[in-house]
């Protein structure tokens, strides 16, 4: 009798932990926390997931003693300000991060797409950045987006030069974050070079390459650092 009583408590408590909900574990942080906003150059298409900004970021981080978790991406090759909208409100985020990082836009100029869409979204994803900022706008970081033109890629479509229509892209979504107060990182001028210098693309002929996201996280390092003195 003693052993079915003992038993039937067993299986009432092991249908108790069965019900129960699981931990979410990725509501735990035990470091400084980064998402990522964007598309390929967001995810590091073409070069190892390490190589990429974000991570490298991370990196830099935890080597200067401020341990940080590796970044939460959500981004994807080839989308545009909408995709990553979708995208963001599919995740259902519950979280607020230490840093939130967006680079979009490549995509809505390659297709050819609505400035004022692109305009109207893209301060969308500001509200949305900023909504999953611990501290709001400060702990936001804008990047703008490379000139792919100007890689071997960019050639085959038959651009020779530096493209105006890029830099009216990032035009937009620097007026937009400056009337917000919110960090912006120029990196525009500065991927051009890769025009001259092969080492900064990846083997696809258009994407950056690690040694080129390394650049870009030089350029994002101190703003994020001087942020949290």
């Amino acid at each position: 009798m003693k052993s079915l009583l003992m038993m039937l408590v067993i299986t009432a408590i092991n249908s108790c932990d069965a019900k129960r909900p699981a931990t979410d574990t990725s509501a735990i942080s035990t470091g400084k926390t980064i998402l990522a906003l964007g598309d390929s150059y967001t995810i590091g298409e073409s070069v190892l997931k390490e190589q990429s900004f974000p991570y490298q970021l991370a990196k830099q981080l935890n080597a200067d003693g401020i341990k940080t978790e590796n970044p939460k991406v959500i981004a994807q090759t080839g989308w545009t300000t909408s995709d990553l909208l979708g995208a963001i409100e599919s995740e259902k985020l519950t979280v607020k991060y230490d840093v939130v990082t967006l680079m979009i836009g490549v995509n809505n100029q390659y297709s050819g797409g609505s400035q004022e869409t692109f305009r109207k979204e893209f301060n969308q994803l500001l509200d949305t950045a900023i909504s999953h900022s611990k501290t709001g706008a400060a702990g936001v970081f804008v990047i703008s987006f490379p000139d792919w033109t100007v890689t071997p890629f960019g050639r085959e479509q038959g651009f020779k030069g530096p493209s105006a229509e890029v830099d009216t892209f990032n035009a937009i979504s620097k007026q937009e974050t400056a009337k917000r107060e919110i960090n912006y990182i120029d990196i525009t001028p500065a991927s051009r070079i890769a025009e001259s210098d092969r080492s900064l693309i990846a083997g696809d002929g258009l994407h950056p390459s690690g040694k080129m996201y390394g650049e870009w996280v030089r350029a994002v390092y101190p703003l994020v650092k001087g942020h949290w003195k």
